[in-house]
């Protein structure tokens, strides 16, 4: 890694906070895991919630969708916030709302609480998200220039994997673990922040005065094509996310006949285990071509589910969740890196919380409607169509980005 020239955002940013570029990186890099692991932790224990107070389904996917809608008011109010304000206390802010949360969840004792606690969750990762995108790009070392935008497709998928292999042990095997979990969360949230305070800043018009403005997500009028094709991706692989996250432990245990906690939690843990597995077996792969991988791989695994719905075979539903994981972890690499080459460096938290926006959307709407249908349908009949249905969004998105690819290529071949 080359030292920062003098006389540049990054120098000014290391002299002002006293941290290093590397180290930045790094610890941001924690930051979006632990704020995804800790996102993540509530699906494998919405089984027991359930089990405690008598939720249904419906009311389940309402308070995952809670989540993603205080997730996008932070985005939609907060998104720009760290291109003027700075990342730091952004991220500090973003941090703090995350250990309330982490208490309300342990002190909740019903649903009041319970949905409380997930909307200040929401807040808090929406809060952050844009400026963990933004700093990430731009502490990214010197010799390796696309781990930033690697980095942010990786975090969510590691960070989810973990929360749900890690809060599944805890229910099958911890005392209290709805309370334990959020203790220990709320520890590792303590040791970042104490970490974000002493950052170097990265933002290059950082010290100005904060301007709430829900207007600047925005997308230039020049990229607004590519980041239509570019963004159906995005949809497709978030509608799949939610979907798992939500009620994917519920149809792991109905698959597997288990009683076991662990299987939900080490659902989650698969799909966003193989999600990181294709993410780093690709990351040096361009950008489209990922994509298009990602997209083949998402049909392929949503087939493979379907089939597995159809036969009532649970080791088929775990081939296609792994599969479904890799080509979940493609299409998002190599969709947010092409994406985040379409904006100026000024505008990177602003670009950042619009792809977000949609990710948000897809994750939290297509969730609710297969809950609310779930009480109707039951569980099976729903994740039918929910698959059927995602399907089509991904054949459609691997048709344009294809035609985008050809159209790069046409494009680069004639410069």
């Amino acid at each position: 890694m080359h030292p920062p020239v003098p006389g540049t955002p990054a120098t000014r940013a290391t002299h002002r906070a006293g941290g290093p570029r590397g180290s930045g990186f790094w610890l941001v890099g924690a930051v979006l895991v632990l704020l995804m692991l800790s996102s993540s932790v509530p699906s494998a224990l919405y089984v027991l919630y359930q089990e405690k107070w008598g939720l249904s389904s419906g009311m389940i996917t309402v308070v995952f969708a809670l989540y993603a809608v205080t997730v996008l008011a932070g985005l939609l109010l907060f998104g720009s916030l760290s291109d003027t304000l700075g990342r730091r206390p952004v991220l500090g802010a973003g941090l703090v709302l995350a250990i309330v949360s982490m208490a309300l969840f342990a002190g909740a004792q019903g649903l009041g609480l319970l949905l409380a606690a997930r909307a200040v969750q929401g807040l808090a990762v929406g809060l952050a998200t844009g400026a963990m995108g933004a700093a990430l790009l731009e502490l990214a070392p010197r010799s390796r220039p696309a781990l930033g935008a690697q980095v942010n497709s990786a975090g969510p998928t590691i960070g989810i994997g973990l929360g749900g292999i890690g809060a599944g042990l805890l229910v099958q095997y911890a005392p209290a673990p709805t309370v334990l979990t959020y203790l220990l969360l709320i520890g590792a949230f303590t040791g970042v922040l104490a970490g974000v305070v002493r950052m170097a800043e990265s933002a290059p018009g950082s010290g100005g005065r904060p301007r709430i403005a829900p207007h600047r997500i925005r997308i230039p009028a020049a990229v607004r094509g590519r980041f239509a094709v570019l963004v159906l991706t995005i949809v497709a692989v978030w509608s799949v996310g939610g979907f798992y996250l939500s009620l994917g432990p519920h149809l792991a245990l109905s698959l597997l006949e288990s009683t076991n906690y662990l299987v939900g939690g080490a659902t989650v843990a698969l799909l966003a285990g193989a999600a990181t597995a294709a993410q780093l077996l690709l990351g040096r792969t361009e950008a489209l071509r990922t994509a298009v991988l990602g997209l083949c791989g998402l049909l392929a695994g949503l087939g493979l589910v379907l089939l597995a719905l159809g036969l009532g075979s649970a080791a088929v539903f775990l081939a296609g969740t792994a599969v479904l994981g890799s080509g979940w972890g493609a299409a998002f690499l190599g969709s947010f890196r092409a994406l985040s080459t379409l904006a100026e460096p000024a505008h990177r938290g602003e670009l950042t919380a619009a792809v977000y926006v949609f990710a948000y959307l897809a994750m939290s709407v297509p969730a609710v409607l297969a809950g609310m249908l779930t009480n109707v349908h039951g569980l099976q009949r729903t994740s039918v169509g929910f698959m059927a249905a995602v399907a089509a969004v991904c054949a459609l998105a691997l048709l344009v980005t294809l035609r985008l690819a050809a159209r790069t290529d046409s494009e680069g071949s004639r410069a």
